[in-house]
């Protein structure tokens, strides 16, 4: 079975323009995640809409791609970007643009996932080590079936564990983190790209649940690992941090 990545970048931002060109330790941040993504798969890309991070990336050795400005979300964008690339992959990685830390064991336990021929779409969660963490609105939860396909994933809390104090519920259920990086097998891409917006979709404002509600099942990995994520300034230098503290 054949994959490829394919790495979103957009420049527009608007917590923090430009971020994918954001030097940490050296090296901008999508030259990161490329080095990353072909440090396990064969054959990575860069899909941008900006011809500053498409010279940045021919400039460090990478594969670029540019892609439509209109793009509502970064599967849209890989999807165009791979009917441009016109690869022969069975499986596209999405790895966001503004993950640096994204690990090797997250990718190969996404690739995993597609040696069931049931797994559509793969997805990876993180074990919550807080109800602080829970409750952030900003951290999607995950609900699973007993053969780690997604049920729901909710900016609530979810589920509710009655009779239970709620400071105890992580002692009682083990809550799932969603990070987002996704894999998709290449019709599968093909087909959610043109599906509408669906109600939960709209509700929640999470892309997975129009491919939930189309009857397309995601099959959840397990990692953990913690990522880094870079959306603002401060994310950047948290970063730099965890990065000093890795070459430490």
């Amino acid at each position: 079975m054949k994959f490829i990545a394919i790495i979103p970048a957009r420049y527009a931002s608007t917590r923090f323009p430009g971020k994918p060109l954001a030097v940490l330790g050296g090296k901008t941040v999508i030259q990161r995640v490329y080095e990353q993504a072909v440090s396990v798969l064969p054959e990575a890309y860069v899909a941008t809409d900006d011809e500053r991070i498409f010279q940045a990336v021919e400039q460090f050795g990478g594969r670029a791609i540019m892609t439509r400005a209109d793009h509502k979300s970064g599967t849209d964008r890989i999807e165009e970007a791979a009917e441009k690339i016109g690869t022969d992959a069975d499986v596209i990685i999405n790895i966001q643009g503004d993950e640096p830390f994204v690990q090797n064991s997250q990718i190969l336990t996404l690739q995993r996932l597609f040696d069931s021929p049931e797994t559509q779409i793969g997805t990876l969660g993180k074990r919550f080590e807080d109800m602080e963490a829970v409750m952030n609105p900003n951290s999607p939860k995950i609900v699973c079936d007993l053969r780690g396909f997604a049920l729901y994933f909710s900016r609530n809390v979810i589920p509710f564990i009655r009779g239970k104090e709620y400071p105890t519920w992580l002692e009682h259920y083990p809550y799932l983190k969603h990070l987002g990086i996704y894999a998709y097998r290449r019709e599968v891409l093909r087909a959610i790209t043109k599906l509408p917006q669906s109600p939960l979709e709209l509700a929640e404002s999470l892309e997975q649940l129009r491919w939930l509600e189309n009857g397309y099942r995601i099959r959840v990995g397990l990692t953990d690992v913690e990522t880094v994520g870079i959306d603002t300034p401060d994310d950047l230098r948290r970063a730099e941090d965890f990065l000093a503290r890795q070459s430490g």
